[in-house]
């Protein structure tokens, strides 16, 4: 932007030398120096802090999936990127051994229940001793437990999706043996029910961002377009800034000054609906602060939408 500003001044000044207006000199030309130091102290150094830019991004979350108990896979009827509903079976173990486990206290529960009866009615015509009824109610009771322990064992055996959302990168296949091991994730899976756009905004900036102010984003998916939104809340904590519980002193690191997250809301909800979680782009902040350079901001943002169109990096 300060190189088309200045190539604007320069045009103007050769238009105004050429109509004899100014005269053709080198301090005529040496002017141009003071023009971009005047546009630095006056609109670009106060645009900073007054609409403050950052790289976004849309984030949604991934959730591992790890089975509750381990066992052959025998089935997995989803494939990778097709949307799912929550509920929908992602792969079944084999539930022989569970289901056996089940059938057996099942049979015990069923038992003890009779025994318990007849101790019951042989407590009540003093043919019996009320330590045997106890005893067995203990029994049954612990039987139930047990049953409903080996009931959700059985019915953990059919893995199904936690939300809506989808399978990506899926690479298991039935005959592998999954784990309930927390580092042995059998698939990843994308919930598509919270997407969240973030943007990054260093610390020196920050101080003039509340909740509320308006919001202006253009995305790489979306060239040509801005999509506004407002600030829906300030990410109060860096990474720099949590401790990590150890058993050990920290040790000693570099310390940088990391940008914060500044979480936006949109004005349209369908513009999110478009948008793919990991879509970036850049967006800008118009805090009540420095108004007169937040029309540079708009113009600086607006030139990157219609970039997006053919620079698919920057």
């Amino acid at each position: 932007m300060i190189a088309f500003l200045t190539l604007v001044y320069v045009a103007l000044l050769a238009i105004l030398v050429k109509l004899k207006v100014l005269p053709n000199k080198p301090g005529t030309w040496l002017s141009t120096i003071v023009w971009i130091v005047l546009l630095f102290v006056v609109l670009f150094i106060p645009m900073q802090w007054g609409a403050p830019a950052g790289p976004a991004r849309t984030m949604t979350y991934s959730v591992q999936i790890i089975p509750n108990v381990s066992g052959v896979v025998t089935e997995v009827p989803v494939e990778p990127n097709v949307p799912l509903k929550q509920g929908d079976v992602l792969f079944q173990l084999d539930p022989t051994v569970f289901q056996a486990t089940t059938d057996a206290k099942r049979a015990q529960l069923s038992f003890e229940t009779l025994r318990l009866q007849q101790y019951r009615q042989l407590a009540s015509r003093d043919a019996g001793t009320r330590f045997q009824v106890e005893q067995t109610q203990a029994e049954v009771d612990l039987l139930r437990a047990e049953l409903q322990a080996a009931e959700w064992n059985l019915d953990e055996t059919t893995v199904r999706a936690p939300s809506d959302g989808y399978v990506t990168f899926l690479a298991l296949r039935p005959g592998q043996r999954v784990t309930s091991a927390p580092f042995q994730p059998a698939m990843v899976f994308i919930d598509t029910t919270t997407k969240r756009v973030v943007t990054q905004i260093n610390q020196i900036y920050l101080r003039h961002v509340k909740v509320g102010q308006p919001v202006e984003i253009a995305f790489k998916t979306l060239p040509g377009e801005i999509v506004t939104g407002t600030v829906d809340a300030i990410i109060e904590v860096a990474s720099q800034g949590q401790a990590v519980i150890g058993g050990t002193i920290p040790t000693p690191a570099q310390v940088s000054a990391e940008p914060f997250y500044v979480r936006i809301a949109f004005d349209d909800p369908e513009a999110l609906a478009r948008l793919r979680p990991g879509a970036v782009g850049t967006a800008a902040i118009y805090t009540n602060s420095a108004n007169a350079t937040h029309v540079i901001r708009k113009v600086m943002l607006r030139m990157q939408a219609i970039l997006n169109y053919l620079n698919p990096v920057l």
